[in-house]
């Protein structure tokens, strides 16, 4: 039986326990432990800023938290190590692993280069990772070019322990209704189109954090949604929009395939991997490219229930129906894995 150690966060949506929950639904056994890297942070308030903002982001506690993974992996003697995003693994930790027959693999889910998650610890240890799997093509040629061993082009999933069709009470869907919800961080570079959509006169369900920051958009956030929220939320809306993070160079997110396993209809910004994943327009979602086109479609869509019907039951039809779990996207690490 395979050995796998699994370095990520639990809670929330996060990809790590996700990963390491679909290890129960393989095809093949597979002995799977957990280390979540909240270890690596556990520090006073004041070593952290110091770390953080003099230390290039370092987490305070990396030297502790990389002596216990390879405390654990001296134990659990894994065959794999697959740690998910920035990662608090050094380079001389992996170097180790790597000594010791271990093959690492990271699932880059944020971009590297992205001025909000660069740092230069990380990127020092990334070329000693035996596989990096990232879910946007826009990294693949830069990541080979800086020296990455082996890169896979691998997309987000949904897991479907969390993310699955609701049927709100008529109290929680009063609450939670909305022509056109949308759930993430309120990055600059998304606040145009929210803001658009408000001046457009449309009720806006807006969740996540920092949009309270903006004048525009304050009075509409509804806070930070838990995971039965959200799915709440997505299914009492008429209109889920679907925003890639431009600052990430993300052509989908986790929403893409969070919001149609739920189930709603979907407003989608217009890239090469939305198409990839969904198909032309109108087969499973509707598209949008501007600004303009996507208060326009907003219109339209609110205009034509049976058209936001069909397309929401052929978006989740489509996402269900395609190989689009965790478990999937584990047992595709694991395939690739074994043809290295």
């Amino acid at each position: 039986m395979k050995k796998l150690l699994i370095i990520g966060r639990k809670g929330g949506t996060h990809i790590g326990e996700s990963l390491q929950q679909a290890c129960q639904g393989l095809k093949e056994s597979i002995d799977c432990k957990f280390v979540d890297v909240q270890s690596a942070y556990a520090s006073s308030l004041l070593w952290s800023k110091i770390n953080y903002h003099l230390l290039g982001k370092r987490p305070a506690n990396i030297n502790y938290f990389n002596q216990n993974v390879l405390k654990t992996c001296h134990e659990f003697q894994p065959d794999y190590l697959l740690s998910t995003g920035i990662a608090p693994l050094t380079k001389e930790t992996l170097d180790k692993l790597s000594q010791k027959g271990i093959k690492t693999i990271n699932f880059l889910t944020d971009d590297p280069w992205n001025p909000k998650h660069y740092t230069p610890w990380f990127m020092n240890a990334l070329t000693s990772y035996s596989v990096v799997f990232s879910p946007r093509r826009a990294n693949m040629e830069e990541l080979k070019q800086f020296g990455c061993q082996a890169v896979y082009y691998l997309p987000f999933g949904y897991d479907p322990r969390l993310f699955y069709p609701v049927y709100p009470e008529s109290e929680e869907f009063a609450k939670h209704s909305s022509d056109v919800m949308f759930a993430g961080g309120g990055d600059k570079d998304r606040l145009p189109y929210i803001s658009a959509l408000i001046k457009a006169g449309l009720n806006v369900g807006l969740y996540g954090g920092y949009w309270e920051r903006y004048r525009e958009t304050k009075n509409m956030t509804r806070g930070l949604a838990d995971i039965a929220t959200l799915r709440l939320a997505i299914k009492s809306s008429k209109i889920a929009l679907c925003l890639v993070r431009q600052a990430n160079r993300d052509g989908h997110v986790m929403r893409t395939f969070e919001v149609p396993a739920v189930g709603a209809c979907m407003l989608t910004e217009d890239t090469s991997e939305h198409r990839e994943i969904f198909g032309e327009e109108g087969k499973c979602v509707i598209y949008f490219k501007s600004i303009p086109e996507m208060i326009e479609k907003s219109r339209w869509l609110l205009d034509n229930p049976e058209e936001r019907k069909r397309l929401s039951f052929l978006a989740h039809q489509h996402i269900i129906n395609g190989n689009n779990t965790y478990i999937d996207r584990l047992q595709c690490i694991l395939n690739t894995l074994s043809q290295e």
